[in-house]
């Protein structure tokens, strides 16, 4: 009943039988799923069924013992998925895990979705991973207390977003959740003591991914507001148009920052989790001044020019090798999702570009 009639029709691939072999050997295969070049030391990658649906199996000699099968289910192409499975590929290769894995790229499509839970049941899947917060979210109002343990990867905080209880505790479903998010009196902290003087903070995120806005903008305006920081959201509505809806808005927040900060040393840009936003970091920084643009996503901070100052917070590849051991233990049964506390990196991730530091005399 948790599957639906729907997934009765939809195009999976039956029994995922013939599957056709994988074009020569290349990091990215299509355009929605990519890894690191590395993962082919370890790993066959291959086409299954169609074009949404990808099979991976280890080159290497698994740990005896019957193969476990995880089904990981992408709701769309993003960098940061790129980064998340190629850990957790290289960790279960760490631990020679006998695994095998199938991804989908289901576009939150519903009969799509449910085609991917019922080819999981049908084929005695082991265990869900649900990549990025939307597909969390999806699974969770869908296949919360189904038969297969679920566990969130490369998704923001559970806690904040009402989907676990409490960080030290299980969720008490089928789901187990790790986070990209730092609790905010931790993650406030680290900026107070870079800007102690902080007047200025304006808030990069995108208007439609409620994630972000919900446990990376939100929490931030909640918890300098009452003391006494000026506090601009800066939200893009069409992520189509993110580059000038950033400029626009960007010329208008400096001009106010200068207002009572004049040389921009005690005001900063937040570049939330927000693909639409931080991809435009060139236009963020063109239109920043001297303002620190700081980020909760260690992986905006890069070489070169095109990145942000510093950041603080949980990396895409942290959080996936958390992840990967908690996945570990889930299919191993040392676990069960329902008692799995929330995982967390501690301390941070902070990741600095001196660059561009030196550049704005930080």
């Amino acid at each position: 009943s948790l599957l639906g009639a729907a997934a009765a029709t939809a195009a999976a691939p039956a029994a995922f039988a013939n599957v056709p072999a994988a074009p020569a050997a290349t990091p990215a295969y299509w355009p929605w799923f990519k890894h690191s070049e590395g993962v082919l030391k370890n790993w066959l990658v291959e086409q299954q069924g169609g074009p949404e649906w990808v099979k991976i199996t280890p080159r290497f000699q698994a740990s005896a013992g019957q193969t476990r099968k995880i089904m990981v289910m992408y709701p769309r192409p993003s960098s940061a998925y790129d980064i998340a499975i190629s850990k957790i590929l290289d960790v279960f290769a760490d631990k020679t895990l006998n695994v095998e894995l199938t991804v989908t790229n289901f576009g939150l499509n519903e009969v799509r979705g449910r085609a991917a839970l019922a080819a999981a049941h049908d084929e005695h899947f082991d265990l869900f991973m649900s990549m990025g917060s939307e597909a969390t979210a999806w699974m969770w109002d869908r296949y919360r207390g189904g038969v297969l343990p679920v566990l969130s990867v490369c998704s923001k905080d559970p806690v904040v977003l009402g989907q676990s209880p409490g960080y030290n505790k299980g969720s008490g479903t089928n789901f187990a959740f790790t986070s990209l998010n730092m609790p905010i009196e931790a993650q406030m902290a680290y900026v107070n003591e870079l800007k102690p003087r902080l007047r200025n903070i304006a808030i990069l995120v995108d208007s439609r991914n409620v994630s972000a806005v919900e446990t990376q903008s939100k929490p931030v305006i909640d918890y300098l507001r009452p003391r006494g920081v000026r506090v601009m959201e800066l939200a893009v509505q069409d992520p189509n148009n993110a580059k000038a809806e950033l400029e626009r808005m960007m010329r208008d927040a400096t001009a106010q920052m200068t207002r009572n900060d004049p040389d921009l040393t005690s005001s900063i840009y937040w570049v939330t989790g927000s693909t639409s936003v931080f991809r435009e970091i060139a236009t963020i920084n063109a239109h920043a001044g001297r303002a620190a643009v700081l980020s909760a996503v260690p992986d905006v901070v890069r070489g070169g020019d095109d990145s942000a100052v510093l950041s603080i917070g949980i990396s895409f590849e942290s959080n996936a090798h958390v992840a990967a051991v908690y996945a570990a233990d889930l299919i191993r049964a040392r676990a069960k999702a329902s008692e799995l506390k929330v995982g967390l990196v501690s301390p941070p991730d902070i990741t600095i570009n001196f660059r561009k530091v030196r550049d704005i005399g930080m």
